[in-house]
């Protein structure tokens, strides 16, 4: 029992160092104001990886509208774009299987895909010879496919849970250099992850916290390689019967800083800072249909303070079937 808590000890102490080294580092900028993550998509229980061998698929909802105005330039795909807005939609279908364990009851491995289709809509005054005008690109299409092949979750007790996994982000979606509104992003990225889960079986409360960083390659298309972004998001919650299942309400937030500044030959506008956070509400209900779990949640996150990005806000539906 000494050596079995002694891991447990060392696994969480583990995890939590790294959330908070993500937390503290300064940071630099970013091409077009976002990298591939976007702040607050992971943040509760709903995102934690299975704590049992198990089978899910998940459809992902985003609406986003943001802006950035005060005559403020974005690099967005070889073009310096100022006074940009821009919306989008997104549904992704996530697929994840959580195979039988083999060593023991306390880790479980998972894998997992994402598939998104993006509709977007970005307008933004660009240069035309010795003036600028207003211009405005529409866009549907695949994005960029997520892939997240190594998955643990290291379940300490009943309540609470640390879980680890890289995510890969592959260049899939269309892109074009000169368009603003662009569903793929034209680079790779890979982004380790960690999170602390801590659900109350008995009290019903949750305090989740999860944490990530992101490197990623150079768009070859414009020479120009983003910097190293960093995230933390998290939820308090409390969790009660309701309807002959349990739902959820409270509180979800972000923090989102870039560490390194970005480089190439298309990095013409300096070394500027990028910073975002946001907050809201956030609603969940757990139930079971057919002996299946069946998990939904919707969020409503507000940026506020953003420094070199969009600023808006962010709805997400989420929605878990297990099998």
């Amino acid at each position: 029992m000494k050596n079995i808590m002694t891991k447990q000890h060392v696994t969480l102490a583990v995890t939590i160092l790294f959330l908070l080294v993500v937390s503290s580092i300064s940071i630099k900028a970013e091409e077009g104001g976002s990298g591939h993550y976007l702040p607050g998509s992971m943040a509760s229980f709903m995102d934690g990886v299975p704590s049992a061998p198990t089978k899910l698929a998940r459809l992902n909802y985003i609406n986003y509208a943001g802006s950035i105005g005060g005559n403020r330039a974005l690099p967005i795909a070889g073009l310096s774009a100022l006074n940009a807005d821009a919306a989008f939609n997104a549904l992704g279908l996530t697929l994840l299987w959580a195979p039988e364990a083999t060593s023991g009851d306390k880790w479980t491995y998972a894998m997992s895909t994402t598939i998104p289709w993006l509709t977007m809509d970005v307008s933004a005054d660009v240069n035309a010879g010795n003036s600028s005008v207003r211009r405005q690109d529409k866009e549907s299409g695949l994005g960029d496919i997520v892939l997240m092949p190594i998955m643990f979750n290291y379940n300490h007790n009943k309540n609470l849970n640390s879980n680890y996994r890289l995510g890969i982000y592959a260049p899939s979606g269309d892109y074009e250099v000169g368009r603003l509104a662009n569903p793929g992003k034209n680079y790779w990225t890979f982004e380790p992850m960690a999170a602390i889960v801590y659900l109350g079986q008995e009290n019903g409360i949750e305090a989740s916290l999860f944490a990530g960083v992101d490197f990623n390659t150079e768009n070859k298309d414009t020479d120009y390689k983003s910097g190293i972004q960093g995230h933390v998001e998290g939820t308090l919650a409390q969790h009660f019967p309701l309807f002959k299942g349990v739902a959820g309400g409270g509180i979800t937030g972000f923090w989102y800083r870039q560490f390194t500044g970005d480089s190439g030959d298309g990095a013409n506008l300096g070394d500027f800072k990028v910073e975002a956070n946001g907050i809201g509400p956030v609603v969940s209900f757990k139930s079971s249909v057919a002996e299946h779990d069946l998990i939904a949640e919707l969020k409503w996150l507000h940026e506020f303070e953003n420094k070199k990005r969009l600023e808006g806000d962010t709805i997400y539906f989420k929605l878990i079937m297990t099998f």
